[in-house]
C-alpha cells in the first residue's frame, strides 16, 4: 500500500484506554445488534453505551444480553436486565432494541480486573432512570481503571438526548 501523502504529525495517534473508575454514569445506548453466540446455539444483544457526561463524557461501554441461549438462567438474567433498561428509559414495551438508543439514564460500572491473559476493562453492573441521579454523575465511586472507547468528534450537530 502506497503511504506517499501521509503525516504521522497531522493525526492524534492512537492510544491504549484504561478501564474508568467504577460508579454511576449518565450515559445512552447508541447502538445495538444480534449477535451469534460463540458456540452458535443462540443469540445475544450487545449494546453499545455511550457516557454522555462528566470527567469521562465520549467513553464507551458495551453489554450483552443472552436473550436467546439454551441456559435458562442466563436467558432470565438477560430478560431482568432488559426490564431494568426498559424502565430506566421509560420504554416497557420495545418493539425493537432501537426503541432504546439515545434514551438517556444511570448505568453503573464496575472494573473487572485484568486476569492472565486479559487486561482490566469495565462491566455494566446496572440500570437506572437517569431522573434519579445521587448528584454525582460522571464521578466515580473508586479510583480505579477501563477499555472504554471514545467518541470520534461528530462536529456541531446536538446529540439526541440533548434535542
Amino acid at each position: 500500500m502506497d503511504l506517499s501523502g501521509f503525516d504521522a504529525t497531522q493525526i492524534e495517534p492512537n492510544v491504549p484506554y484504561e478501564p474508568i473508575p467504577a460508579g454511576k454514569y449518565k450515559a445512552v445506548i447508541v447502538a445495538s445488534e444480534s449477535k451469534p453466540t460463540k458456540a452458535m446455539t443462540g443469540s445475544y444483544l450487545q449494546l453499545e453505551i455511550e457516557i454522555i457526561e462528566g470527567q469521562f463524557q465520549g467513553r464507551k461501554v458495551f453489554d450483552r444480553l443472552n436473550l436467546d441461549n439454551p441456559n435458562s438462567t442466563a436467558v432470565e438474567i438477560a430478560q431482568r436486565t432488559l426490564s431494568a433498561i426498559c424502565r430506566a428509559v421509560g420504554v416497557n414495551m420495545p418493539r425493537h432494541s432501537s426503541d432504546l438508543h439515545n434514551k438517556p439514564m444511570l448505568v453503573t460500572i464496575a472494573v473487572k480486573p485484568a486476569d492472565g491473559q486479559y487486561s482490566a476493562s469495565n462491566e455494566v453492573k446496572g440500570y437506572g432512570p437517569a431522573g434519579g441521579s445521587s448528584g454525582n454523575v460522571g464521578a466515580p465511586h473508586t479510583p480505579s481503571v477501563t477499555h472504554a472507547q471514545p467518541v470520534a468528534a461528530a462536529g456541531s450537530s446536538t446529540p439526541p438526548w440533548k434535542r
